[in-house]
């Protein structure tokens, strides 16, 4: 059954646990977000979200691995710019030491392959993707693994389910798709899960793209966590200098948030420009990545 004749790919329950963290964090980050200029105080973020400062302080510094202080300098344009700077040498080393192939391509140790041109083009036909809703550290997310591994992960907040879905499935319309939690959980606790990203177990990734995408999204691979880059500077390295806004659209077209790290491309003065799940999010995955570098 393809994806168009599947209205019930949606959450049958709601697997949003009370209180979740990420809800609250999410309308802090808001508020950050759009007040960073102004370095919204403690008590300003914890009015906004109906929490204590010191109720806010400890559920965010447990969830961030930073102070909500700590997290607004993290996502501040000047930090960023320092991440470019830091971070487009590193890019280069990873090309130099030739990284293109499998191995520890970042730091969730990922191993990758690609479809044929011939399958893409096909737009899916003969594939059969499964596909479950997961609590994350950044929402809901939906994931999508084949018999080869890891196909697609999207984010959604509660409600937005069904969204997602179509977002994703419309990628690879003539494919099949059968819901089955239990073959995406797994990947689930190893992407989320720090603890759990091991060289000797590497997360299996199988890309389905144009050949272009394929090169930019393995350039996204190469980019350390805390580090950032430049569209034009991918542009540079994939051998298409004068491909910026090709790049960018191929960031934007990226099936595999988080996991091919889409949120560390970066506008050449360090704004974090646009996401396909919303900029609150990239904020919230830089932050969060901030905090698991500073551990």
């Amino acid at each position: 059954m393809n994806a168009q004749m599947k209205p019930s790919a949606i959450l049958q329950n709601d697997i949003t646990p009370e209180g979740s963290d990420y809800e609250v964090v999410r309308r802090a980050i808001e508020k950050i977000s759009l007040d960073y200029r102004d370095q919204p105080s403690l008590e300003v973020l914890a009015q906004e979200v109906g929490e204590t400062p010191t109720g806010l302080q400890k559920l965010f510094t447990r969830w961030a691995g930073l102070s909500p202080k700590a997290f607004l300098q993290a996502v501040t344009l000047d930090h960023a710019r320092k991440l470019l700077d830091s971070g487009m040498p590193l890019l280069e080393t990873s090309f130099e030491v030739g990284m293109s192939g499998p191995g520890r391509l970042h730091d969730l140790f990922v191993t990758h392959e690609a479809m044929s041109p011939g399958d893409y083009k096909t737009r899916g036909a003969g594939l059969t993707i499964r596909y479950g809703y997961h609590i994350s550290p950044f929402g809901i997310a939906l994931i999508m693994v084949t018999d080869r591994g890891l196909a697609g992960l999207a984010f959604n907040d509660a409600g937005g389910e069904r969204a997602a879905f179509a977002d994703m499935s419309g990628r690879w319309p003539n494919a099949t798709y059968v819901e089955d939690m239990a073959a995406t959980a797994p990947y689930a606790a190893r992407i989320f899960d720090p603890a759990l990203w091991r060289a000797d177990q590497p997360l299996r990734v199988v890309m389905i793209g144009t050949d272009f995408q394929l090169r930019v999204w393995e350039a996204l691979l190469r980019i350390p966590m805390g580090k950032a880059c430049t569209y034009s500077s991918i542009a540079a390295r994939i051998g298409a200098p004068s491909a910026s806004r090709a790049v960018g659209a191929a960031v934007g077209a990226n099936p595999m948030s988080f996991v091919v790290p889409c949120h560390r491309a970066l506008g050449k003065s360090g704004a974090l420009t646009g996401y396909h799940w919303g900029l609150t999010r990239k904020r919230a995955i830089l932050g969060w990545e901030a905090g698991q570098v500073g551990s």
